[in-house]
């Protein structure tokens, strides 16, 4: 076959995008006339072949095919440009098939077992520099593809203008595209094994996506900005240990203040609002609702795409790394919900991404949720874990974020979640739980342990599950804390009552102390409770305007003195009246009104409180930290309990009174006799409350009562919640 009269087949199937193997016929070919040339340019008039420098002429191509296959011969090989004429306009690049495979064999190798822990550098998108010629490395997984093509702004979308080399070892296809510069946009043309041609698809590896409604990719440069954080990386260990206290602000980044954070600067406006408003207002840490790249708004981010993009929503990844610098220069931590368990099925995605159940499941009784019309990814497949487990160390490791907390895992534990009988699929010892869900949540727990020491992985789990945060050497999933949502239900249920009515539900406050230290909990008021006409939590309290803030205050001193660490939702600091809504945000003028500037000011010293008194969080995973003092007095609804840290720090006595009726001369045993300091008390004036109390400090007696050899006489105020410690 000579340079000029190929095989009309090959040439046939090249010219119609369906040659599963461009290099044979494309690029430069050794010859024995010497080396030839072929490029396929549909829209060029001519083409000609310049020495590296495109100055000389080393050959004139020919037009072989009438769709705008060119071939020629120059007298040796060596590097070359083309130059190809279009209409009155020339242009120059060098040509993409001159060039060698660029994904090693390790890298294939890591890939097809799942494996490769740096796959966002692998796979996806990269400039780089080849042979001295700058342009982009193309990379993608579909292994049961006939064809893949990079398509974009700089080839008119034409999938047939740069057809992808087949790494058939991986089932992944590359190309290097010279000349390609940052911002461009593309996506990926697939003909699937039956000749059918995909709709095109977005980049499951791509650092940076179109903002939505679009859907492509975005080419950029995969160099973050210098990290200023190497002093708080040094000590997050200890500040996200079990004995540390862990205060943790939900937040919705894009409706916390959508008139400042809509549109390409908004990683900017937090960067310069939200992170001195969080360290002003005590959070140790803050959590952002899933900021991967997701096409449907009002998921809130929770069915998300691009699984290694910060949303474009917000502005470009490099202004989403100062957003995390300046967060950890604030002390602040930063946690991400992530979402390995299910993804949305728009044609440009995940879904059947190259003709086939790739990254899910084939039977829809495995790969379908039914409560979120979703995909469930399987995790039976070694690339499909990859492919998350590379994701999560992409937050970490790129990123620098503090942890995950991971969302839906319930609903990866069980195969029958949320199906009837009958419409699920039993594991291979015909049981219910999933195994390759466990295994894969075990795995990733590890390699967080192993290569990001010091971050964190939280479960949202709302069954009982045993060994949650045992670690996965011991039989457990491995995850470093869980969310309480028994706790949460409860308890919000019991302040909904009319306090005429919360004797006959006592227990709800007191049953989760009975499993409290089975796992290492948070304790979460999350967005999830202030939608769907749950009502805000402000909303959902009793009484008139006056007692819903005294009910809310003195729920938020119970909480913060509940062994567990904390998690509150946007807008619940301050009492906001309405459902969170993602369109519209928060209602931030409600701080002009004193009684929400004072349930604000009651959150932040309440974290104050929380982090400076060693005894309310540093055996917040053990029972020895806590021992009921009041436990039965159903009948004035108040609860007593002492918070205990290591031996040199003090206790702290907290007291709770869930009526609106104030208790005078009520007597609760202490540990120790002598003057005890009221260092909270949530019915203060500052709050907005009655400025009812003890004067500050109270003495106890050494008089016996509930089990202790003193005892204090205190005030305990309507609806409130008072903190003491011994002077």
């Amino acid at each position: 076959m000579s340079s000029l009269h190929l095989d009309p087949a090959a040439v046939d199937a090249l010219v119609h995008g369906r040659h599963g193997d461009p290099f044979a016929l494309l690029g430069p070919h050794d010859t024995p006339n010497g080396c030839a040339i072929r490029t396929f340019q549909p829209d060029a008039e001519g083409v000609e072949v310049l020495d590296a420098k495109g100055e000389t002429v080393l050959a004139k191509l020919a037009r072989v095919h009438t769709d705008g296959l060119f071939a020629g011969v120059m007298p040796t090989r060596v590097p070359y440009v083309l130059r190809i004429e279009v209409g009155r306009t020339e242009r120059q690049t060098e040509d993409p098939y001159a060039f060698p495979p660029l994904l090693g064999p390790l890298d294939l190798h890591l890939i097809a077992e799942g494996r490769h822990r740096e796959l966002g550098r692998c796979l996806g998108s990269h400039l780089m520099t080849v042979q001295g010629v700058r342009g982009v490395r193309f990379a993608v997984w579909a292994p049961n593809a006939q064809r893949v093509s990079v398509v974009g702004d700089f080839n008119r979308w034409d999938g047939r203008r740069h057809p992808m080399r087949r790494r058939i070892e991986a089932g992944v296809w590359e190309l290097f595209i010279p000349r390609v510069l940052p911002g461009t946009l593309y996506k990926y043309e697939i003909i699937a094994a039956w000749g059918e041609t995909l709709p095109l698809k977005a980049d499951p590896v791509a650092w940076y996506d179109e903002r939505p409604p679009g859907t492509a990719s975005v080419v950029v440069e995969d160099t973050l900005p210098r990290w200023t954080d190497e002093a708080w990386r040094a000590q997050r260990a200890g500040r996200q240990a079990p004995d540390a206290p862990i205060s943790i602000y939900e937040v919705h980044a894009a409706s916390w203040m959508p008139a400042i954070t809509g549109g390409e600067e908004g990683w900017s406006h937090l960067t310069e609002r939200l992170v001195p408003y969080v360290q002003r207002m005590g959070f140790t840490h803050v959590e952002l609702l899933p900021i991967m790249e997701h096409p449907f708004g009002g998921s809130w981010g929770y069915q998300p795409l691009g699984q290694f993009a910060p949303s474009a929503r917000l502005g470009p990844p490099a202004d989403f790394a100062r957003l995390v610098d300046r967060f950890h220069e604030a002390g602040v931590g930063v946690i991400l919900d992530w979402v390995p368990a299910h993804f949305p099925t728009d044609a440009h995605g995940l879904a059947r991404f190259d003709g086939t159940a790739l990254y899910e499941h084939a039977d829809p009784r495995e790969g379908f949720h039914r409560d979120w019309n979703t995909y469930i990814f399987n995790l039976g497949r070694n690339e499909v874990r990859g492919f998350l487990i590379a994701s999560a160390l992409h937050w970490l490791e790129q990123y620098h974020v503090d942890g995950l907390r991971v969302d839906a895992v319930a609903s990866m534990l069980y195969r029958d979640y949320s199906r009837p009988a009958g419409e699920w699929v039993p594991n291979r010892y015909g049981g219910r739980e999933n195994l390759e869900s466990i295994s894969f949540l075990q795995e990733l727990s590890r390699i967080v342990n192993e290569r990001c020491p010091g971050t964190v992985l939280i479960a949202e789990e709302s069954t009982a599950w045993p060994g949650v945060t045992r670690s996965a050497e011991e039989g457990g999933l491995g995850f470093h804390y869980k969310w309480n949502k028994g706790w949460m239900h409860d308890t919000l249920h019991y302040m909904q009552e009319d306090p005429v009515n919360r004797s006959w539900h006592h227990d709800e406050i007191t049953f989760g102390l009975v499993y409290a230290f089975s796992e290492r909990f948070v304790l979460p008021l999350s967005h999830d409770e202030v939608v769907h006409l749950k009502r805000s939590l402000l909303g959902r309290m009793p009484g008139d305007d006056w007692q819903k803030c005294a009910n809310l205050r003195a729920y938020y001193g119970f909480m913060w003195g509940h062994p567990g660490k904390k998690l509150l939702f946007m807008g619940g600091e301050f009492g906001q009246w309405h459902e969170w809504d993602h369109d519209l945000g928060l209602d931030w003028h409600l701080l002009d009104h004193p009684m929400h500037s004072g349930v604000q000011r009651l959150v932040r010293d309440v974290n104050q409180a929380y982090c400076s008194n060693p005894a309310l969080h540093r055996r917040d995973c053990h029972p020895e930290g806590f021992r009921w003092v009041v436990l039965n007095d159903r009948a004035q609804s108040v609860f007593s309990f002492l918070r205990f840290g290591a031996e040199v720090d003090d206790p702290v006595l907290v007291i709770c009174n869930f009526t609106p009726v104030p208790r005078l001369g009520y007597r609760v045993g202490v540990p120790r006799a002598g003057l005890w300091q009221e260092i909270l008390n949530s019915d203060a004036a500052v709050y907005g409350g009655s400025n009812m109390g003890n004067a500050g400090h109270c003495t106890a007696e050494a008089v016996e009562s509930h089990g202790q050899p003193a005892s204090l006489l205190l005030t305990v105020p309507p609806l409130a919640t008072l903190y003491l410690r011994p002077v």
